[in-house]
């Protein structure tokens, strides 16, 4: 009779890490939006988006923290920006980032750190094939909430929509993707190294 070993369930890396206490998830949550706030100031100007680095930021916090910490995230980052907290690109904020040219990309972060994270907690990500293709997908999410109100918010066509809200980012976000899914395996690396403790399937 063969016996089956259960594997263990999927979990966000900083669960790997940290004990899942309220205080420990309240500091990852802080951490993750000034983490993103902090990526945004690496920025080359561009109209009317300029590229940053906060993307990359949004899928590692999903990714680390898993869906619902990754929103709640995400949302206090935009929360702190609306407050009037320079937190978005070159130093901006106030809620006319929000309603702005831009202000799709950010709720498309929220969107996408949901995304990753739920794919961290349902699939895994410790190898790196498994985060590539999470990463990817939160970054086309990413993209595609902020074309739409990019094309809603100046009145454009699908033509200079892609031009102006995609084509300029589309090597950055694959090297973003390619560089955080190669930090996170990394990371799993690194935390299941000294304790021997059996990883995650993805």
């Amino acid at each position: 009779m063969t016996t089956v070993v259960p594997t263990a369930r999927p979990r966000p890396l900083a669960d790997a890490l940290l004990p899942r206490t309220a205080a420990v998830s309240t500091a990852l949550v802080v951490g993750g939006a000034l983490l993103t706030a902090g990526a945004a100031q690496l920025s080359v100007p561009l109209w009317p988006v300029p590229i940053t680095g906060q993307s990359l930021a949004v899928l590692l916090v999903g990714s680390a923290l898993g869906a619902r910490r990754g929103v709640l995230s995400m949302l206090l980052y935009i929360g702190l920006g609306l407050v009037g907290l320079p937190v978005f690109a070159d130093g901006a904020a106030g809620a006319g980032v929000l309603v702005g040219p831009s202000g799709g990309y950010l709720v498309g972060f929220v969107a996408a750190a949901g995304l990753v994270g739920w794919a961290a907690e349902r699939f895994g990500d410790r190898r790196f094939t498994a985060a590539l293709v999470s990463f990817s997908l939160g970054t086309v999410v990413t993209f595609a909430a902020g074309m739409a109100w990019l094309a809603v918010s100046l009145g454009l066509d699908l033509q200079h929509t892609l031009a102006y809200g995609l084509y300029p980012f589309v090597l950055g976000g694959v090297a973003k993707a390619l560089i955080g899914a190669g930090v996170t395996a990394l990371g799993w690396t690194a935390a299941l190294r000294p304790t021997g403790r059996p990883g995650t399937m993805d």
